[in-house]
């Protein structure tokens, strides 16, 4: 009887293997749901470039379920994060989502159309990291954006975008460095906190270009295909 209910355990598990990996969505066509989704909600109501509010929702319902802010701190924080208790950790993540929520919302007031392409992704059925590219085009302009997106037990997830090669989390890194550096780790969170708090510049703090970079990046983000 024994052997009978491992066989048959053994054979449960063999089939929904296929099966889970079947009902797995690809990281691209991921990235291409949640941009139509966001494109189309702006478009049916351009009202939302003048609210902050209406844009932070359709950020925080569309397109940050498909993001691993836990994995983006540790990756922005370097190896500050592993000086940092579970509580500071915890609060770091919850303020640099705020943060990246103000910056995307932000991002979403300027999208004019642009028109968004995304290159199919080639992964062999054991990977487990990928990189999903995509291209912006405005008029004449051109800019790449890339996510690097991990396979996690919820799916795919993004843990960063890069903007014309320029890494999102790479270029707080320095930023948040230098504020602990300075300030130590409770100093950054109460720097976040009252960045979040008053809504000010939402940018990592690098060069004028890649700040600007990085802003326009983030708009694009939420705008896949389109056009």
């Amino acid at each position: 009887m024994e052997a009978i209910r491992k066989a048959l355990l053994l054979l449960s598990l063999a089939l929904a293997a296929p099966l889970a990996q079947a009902s797995e969505v690809a990281p691209d066509v991921l990235l291409i749901t949640a941009t139509t989704d966001v494109i189309a909600a702006i478009k049916q109501n351009r009202e939302q470039s003048e609210s902050p509010a209406k844009l932070a929702h359709v950020v925080e319902t569309r397109v940050l379920p498909l993001f691993d802010f836990s994995r983006m701190t540790q990756l922005a924080m370097g190896r500050n994060w592993r000086v940092a208790t579970q509580e500071q950790q915890q609060l770091l993540t919850n303020e640099f989502r705020r943060l990246l929520v103000r910056t995307y919302s932000a991002a979403l007031t300027s999208y004019r159309d642009q028109k968004i392409e995304f290159r199919r992704v080639r992964a062999a059925p054991g990977d487990n990291d990928v990189t999903v590219k995509s291209d912006v085009k405005n008029g004449t302009e051109r800019m790449t954006i890339d996510y690097d997106m991990v396979r996690t037990p919820a799916g795919w997830l993004v843990y960063d975008v890069k903007i014309d090669g320029v890494s999102l989390v790479t270029a707080y890194r320095e930023s948040f460095g230098a504020k602990v550096r300075a300030d130590g780790v409770d100093g950054l969170i109460r720097a976040l906190a009252e960045k979040n708090r008053l809504g000010g510049d939402s940018r990592p703090a690098n060069s004028a270009e890649d700040r600007t970079r990085l802003m326009n990046g983030l708009v694009r983000s939420a705008l896949r295909h389109g056009g």
